[in-house]
C-alpha cells in the first residue's frame, strides 16, 4: 500500500493520514485508548516522534469513523535504531548490524468500542503491503499490556519466557529504570488457556508470525502499561501465513 493506496476490505477501508486532521484524528483516538483516565476528555496523545511517522488510519468505510490506527518509522538499516521510540525504554546495539531496512510500529491501538477482528486483519494486510513495497526485512515495536500489575500476566510472561525470546545475537538488554525481569524471575510453567487470553492480540499476532520479544518488560508509568519490545524478521514469516496476509494486502 503506498502512500496514495486505499485498502478497503468488508466494511473497511485502511489509508494513510495525508493532512493534520488526520494527524489529529489519530491523535485523538490514541489518547482515548492510552489515556482515557486522564481528565482532558478531548485531548491528544503527541510526541516527537509523530512529525517522522507516516500514519496509518483505518476506518469504518459507511460513517468514516476512525476505529484503529498506528505509525510507522521507516529506517534504512539497524545503524539508525538509535532514532527509534523503542530506543528511549531498550539498549539495541545489538541491533545496529542488521543490515536491511527496518520499520518501527507504534502507537498501535484499536477504538475501545469496536471489537470485530477484521480491524486487526485489515491493519495487518496495511503492514503487509507496506512491507513489501519497501522491501522491509524487519519489523519492531513495543507490545504492551495495559496497567502495571505483573503478576496479572504471570502466564503470558512465563510463556514469553518459554518460547519467545529473542535470540541472542539480537537480545535487548535493559536500559529502563523500571523493569520486570521476568525471563530470570518465572519459574512456573504457563497455563497456555491464560497466558492466550492475558496476551494483547497485536502480540499475538507477532508470535504467530514468528516474532520474538525482549527478556523483560518495562514499566511505562506515562501509559500506565507494562510493555515488551517486539521484533518480527520478515523472512521467518510461516509461508502459509504470508499467503493469507497477501491475500488481505491485496
Amino acid at each position: 500500500m503506498s502512500r496514495q493506496q486505499v485498502l478497503e476490505r468488508g466494511r473497511y477501508t485502511a489509508r494513510f493520514a495525508k493532512s493534520q486532521a488526520d494527524l489529529l484524528a489519530a491523535q485523538r483516538l490514541r489518547y482515548l485508548s492510552f489515556r482515557a483516565e486522564a481528565p482532558d476528555a478531548d485531548g491528544l496523545d503527541a510526541d516527537a516522534f509523530d512529525p517522522a511517522c507516516a500514519h496509518v488510519l483505518v476506518e469504518d468505510t459507511a460513517s468514516g469513523q476512525l476505529v484503529c490506527c498506528f505509525r510507522l518509522l521507516h529506517l534504512k538499516d539497524g545503524s539508525e535504531i538509535r532514532r527509534s521510540y523503542s530506543a528511549q525504554f531498550y539498549e539495541l546495539s545489538a541491533l545496529c548490524d542488521f543490515s536491511g531496512p527496518m520499520v518501527e510500529m507504534g502507537r498501535f491501538c484499536i477504538h475501545p468500542a469496536w471489537h470485530d477482528p477484521d480491524i486487526l486483519r485489515l491493519a495487518w494486510g496495511a503492514m503487509t503491503a507496506y512491507v513489501d513495497r519497501e522491501r522491509v526485512e524487519m519489523l519492531f515495536g513495543c507490545s504492551s499490556f495495559q496497567g502495571t500489575d505483573a503478576e496479572t500476566y504471570a502466564d503470558a510472561f512465563a510463556l514469553l519466557q518459554e518460547r519467545h525470546i529473542a535470540p541472542k545475537r539480537w537480545l535487548p538488554r535493559v536500559k529502563a529504570p523500571r523493569v520486570i525481569d521476568f525471563a530470570k524471575r518465572l519459574t512456573r510453567r504457563p497455563d497456555l488457556k491464560l497466558a492466550q487470553t492475558r496476551m494483547p492480540p497485536l502480540l499475538r499476532t507477532y508470535l504467530l508470525m514468528g516474532g520474538w520479544v525482549s527478556d523483560h518488560a518495562v514499566v511505562d508509568s506515562d501509559l500506565d502499561t507494562l510493555h515488551v519490545f517486539t521484533g518480527l524478521e520478515i523472512s521467518a514469516v510461516p509461508p502459509a501465513r504470508a499467503r493469507l496476509l497477501r491475500a488481505v494486502a491485496g
